[in-house]
């Protein structure tokens, strides 16, 4: 996807192409790696720089003079959304993939640099920001504040998991940007933040182009997030856990009916609702925001309660089940798995 420039366009970028601030730039792109890298010396041209310049090339482009990003996110999923406001016009163009790689800022890191060694790309949010006034370059490095932080928060609303630690993605580890200025506007503007209009536009226009192009390539909508298996993904659990915790329990031991009552049941809205309750309580016991003890009362009322919450003619027998000297996370499988498990039709 290729974004050709007039005379008089600023750009910063991440991009190892020419990368940081130009006023020579005539082209930005975004490219689709065709197959997923294990390192630079499986790109064509043995290392980061070069290859982006081998498709400039190929896309008729002077590589000298344009600015690349990588992804394997599809380029017919990219989202173009644009904003305006009294001859003030802001477009994001965003191409985004998180499944694999989402990571949360200070999340353990995969690899120390050295020797110019390249992290293989996987799931990547590349943002082309074009902005139809004149700014400084001060301003547009502000303008990547502004749109770093609207991606982080339209990950944070889709509560989109981090792969290498429980929390919430802020991003992926191999994120791009760029920002385009226009020099020969005659809307000159200083401030970018977002007290400002401008950075108004740019943190709407990037929400939304986000929360769509993840939804477009990760399937990471609002509908697919209302289920409890889902929320608890971020914490390794899945069926297979759900199934060790319900075969120790009292009752038929009959795998595929555990299984499909456990997938119908965790998409009950009241039952992910009550999941989200206790997850946000592990969270704020992790920030240090509120004492483990009083979480851990508040998250077993919950669990005391769920029957009736699901509308359920059942009673959860709360001494045989809850465990204190358990973690929060291992006493809602048993609680949840016990009622999947005399729910079964």
């Amino acid at each position: 996807m290729v974004v050709k420039l007039p005379e008089g366009r600023r750009t910063l970028t991440t991009s190892w192409l020419n990368g940081g601030y130009s006023e020579e730039m005539e082209a930005v792109f975004n490219h689709m790696i065709p197959h997923r890298s294990h390192g630079a010396g499986d790109l064509e041209g043995g290392s980061v720089p070069e290859y982006l310049r081998i498709v400039a090339g190929r896309l008729g482009l002077e590589p000298n003079k344009a600015s690349g990003m990588l992804t394997t996110a599809r380029m017919e999923n990219a989202v173009v959304v644009s904003d305006s406001f009294r001859g003030l016009e802001v477009t994001a163009i965003i191409t985004g993939g998180v499944e694999i790689n989402g990571g949360r800022a200070g999340d353990p890191s995969s690899y120390y640099q050295e020797d110019e060694r390249f992290e293989p790309v996987g799931g990547t949010i590349n943002i082309i920001l074009l902005i139809g006034a004149d700014l400084p370059a001060y301003s547009m490095a502000r303008s990547l504040m502004t749109a770093t932080e609207a991606k982080s928060a339209a990950l944070q609303q889709l509560m989109a998991p981090s792969r290498y630690s429980s929390g919430i993605a802020t991003g992926t580890g191999t994120d791009m940007i760029t920002v385009v200025a226009d020099t020969t506007s005659k809307l000159k503007l200083t401030d970018s933040g977002k007290h400002s209009k401008l950075g108004e536009l740019i943190g709407k226009c990037v929400l939304e182009a986000v929360t769509k192009a993840v939804g477009i390539q990760s399937d990471i909508k609002p509908i697919t997030q209302r289920d409890m298996l889902v929320r608890l993904d971020r914490f390794g659990i899945d069926e297979a856990r759900y199934w060790k915790v319900a075969s120790t329990l009292e009752g038929e031991n009959k795998k595929p009916g555990f299984i499909d009552q456990l997938r119908k049941t965790s998409r009950n809205p009241a039952l992910v609702a009550a999941t989200v309750s206790v997850l946000h309580i592990i969270d704020e016991i992790s920030w240090g925001l509120i004492p483990e003890n009083a979480g851990r009362k508040a998250a077993f009322a919950i669990m005391r309660e769920l029957p009736k919450v699901l509308d359920m003619d059942l009673e959860v027998p709360a001494d045989e089940l809850l465990n204190e000297y358990d973690s929060i996370l291992d006493n809602w499988i048993v609680v949840t798995s016990w009622i999947v498990k005399n729910n079964i039709s």
